[in-house]
């Protein structure tokens, strides 16, 4: 029994106003991404598609003379790091366990290098997972980040999505007890 869904999740304020201004069709498209590179890092389905839906939710808007100015954004940004603070903090406000809610937070943290200085970054599966399902979702120029989806059709989707782990989670718990 999973304690936060991704439709909970999809309809807090918060979710709303930084997701969405991160774009909310992008962030469907990483959880779904992530539930399916799951299976093949053997990473829970369910903090995998919670992290790739909030990876981006930190994002801040970096305009130059009223333009969206990708260059500044990526000499500048930081959004992992804030992101990591807001999943965590609406993580816990949502009643998810803290140690999931850590684990969370930590792979949104790490879904990018973007912001450390060049080396060589060891990630845990579900940071791979993570990362993985964000680079499978980009466009040139962050074009990914401009892709509009619909409120009512966003929800069928994560509904959708939380069902599929559910199914997931159900089947491995059935393998354990066999």
């Amino acid at each position: 029994m999973r304690d936060v869904t991704l439709v909970q999740i999809f309809d807090h304020p918060i979710t709303q106003k930084y997701v969405k201004r991160s774009g909310m069709a992008h962030a469907i498209a990483c959880a779904y991404h992530a539930f399916k590179l799951a299976k093949e890092y053997h990473v829970n389905p369910d903090l995998a598609a919670k992290a790739a839906l909030l990876h981006d939710i930190g994002h801040y808007t970096w305009y130059r003379n009223g333009k969206w100015d990708y260059s500044l954004y990526k000499e500048n940004d930081i959004h992992a790091i804030k992101g990591a603070e807001r999943a965590h903090k609406l993580l816990i406000r949502l009643g998810e366990h803290p140690k999931a809610a850590k684990e969370i937070s930590l792979a949104v943290l790490l879904h990018t290098d973007s912001y450390l200085p060049k080396g060589e970054l060891h990630l845990k599966p579900l940071q791979k997972v993570v990362n993985l399902a964000d680079e499978a979702d980009e466009e040139p120029s962050g074009g990914h980040h401009y892709r509009i989806i619909d409120d009512d059709k966003a929800r069928i989707m994560l509904a959708k999505l939380d069902q599929m782990i559910e199914d997931e989670l159900n089947k491995e718990e059935q393998k354990g007890e066999d």
